[in-house]
């Protein structure tokens, strides 16, 4: 079980290398590259075949799909876990984190300590990581509430946002905009931010594929898991620093404001529905590709008209829209779907 957790450590740890060096090795950007050329070539048959009417024959739309899709698939998988272990407002500190980080990481670039969106997402991950981190060691060194000691974090980051917020108006960093950043923007994903989400994927499937009954496990009984020989403390803070990746990579598409989101209703709404731990599991994700692809394909087709003005909607709003209404259906039909048996909880 050691040596289960210590490669996942290292797995994390060489993700976060790969992000800090990628301006020297430039990796990302030519496989970003290689990602547009191949979408840009789907376009070019797109058009010639069925026009401008199709989906793929706009690659903004392409990718934008495309990345939902992963991030559905990232934020699913990781939602089961977040629900079993009640950090629902764990999670909700980390997302504002983001802000601070973002902060932060724009007046670094100001000062020329880090350079492009690359550097940036290193800045919010780190932190991120450190804020996880310094919960659960506060939360076990006091006497305190977990509610108390997160709502004493959540606090502290967002004045801390707030005090450096002025620093997002005044950088200049080539595709960033606050309001993107805030509700997220499927549209302006690059070909760059799918290899991130790719490799934050097999991030997350190797993480659970090492480490998901363990972490089931001590959501329903630390101490037993501890006398079965079970690296109690190292295996919550690697998933503490796996979540601050998951939700600071997919900021860009769902929004610092609504990942928290995309986090809790597929295993919220699964817990309404199934019978088992494995469906349980398989639920949430399939939720979150419900509601990740299917609300942003909405967004695309639905335009709304008032009066003389049309309205685009917003992806990452629709997303969780159609989220929370997948959660009500659930609760009104889980127990027809269920049946007799009883419901699973997360605790």
């Amino acid at each position: 079980m050691r040596l289960r957790a210590w490669l996942s450590l290292a797995a994390l740890v060489l993700l976060i290398s790969l992000t800090c060096f990628e301006s020297r090795l430039g990796w990302l950007s030519r496989w970003g590259e290689r990602v547009d050329q191949a979408i840009l070539q789907l376009r070019d048959r797109s058009q010639e075949r069925y026009g401008l009417d199709a989906i793929t024959s706009h690659p903004a739309q392409v990718k934008g799909l495309i990345g939902v899709t992963l991030v559905s698939l990232i934020c699913g998988a990781a939602s089961a876990l977040v629900i079993s272990n009640r950090m629902a407002f764990f999670s909700d500190a980390l997302a504002h984190c983001a802000i601070a980080g973002v902060s932060l990481g724009l007046i670094m670039n100001l000062l020329g300590w880090i350079t492009g969106e690359e550097g940036i997402l290193t800045v919010m991950t780190l932190l991120g990581a450190a804020v996880g981190l310094g919960i659960a060691v506060v939360r076990e060194k006091t006497a305190l509430a977990n509610d108390t000691v997160i709502g004493v974090f959540f606090a502290g980051a967002m004045g801390l946002g707030a005090v450096l917020i002025k620093g997002i108006s005044a950088a200049r960093v080539r595709g960033f905009s606050p309001e993107n950043f805030l509700f997220g923007e499927p549209l302006a994903i690059a070909g760059a931010d799918l290899v991130h989400f790719v490799l934050l994927l097999a991030g997350v499937l190797l993480f659970l594929w090492w480490l998901y009954n363990p972490l089931v496990f001590i959501s329903f009984n630390p101490s037993l898991a501890h006398a079965r020989g079970i690296s109690v403390r190292l295996v919550q803070y690697l998933f503490i620093v796996l979540l601050a990746f998951v939700v600071n990579y997919c900021v860009k598409v769902v929004g610092a404001l609504l990942i928290n989101a995309m986090l809790i209703f597929p295993a919220a709404t699964a817990l309404n529905v199934a019978r088992n731990l494995r469906q349980y599991f398989w639920l949430a994700i399939a939720t979150a590709l419900l509601a990740g692809p299917g609300g942003t394909l909405l967004s695309y087709l639905v335009v709304l008209e008032v009066g003389k003005v049309r309205i685009a909607l917003g992806s990452g709003g629709v997303m969780v829209v159609v989220g929370v209404i997948l959660f009500f259906t659930s609760m009104f039909l889980g127990r027809y779907i269920r049946g007799p048996r009883p419901v699973v909880t997360s605790h």
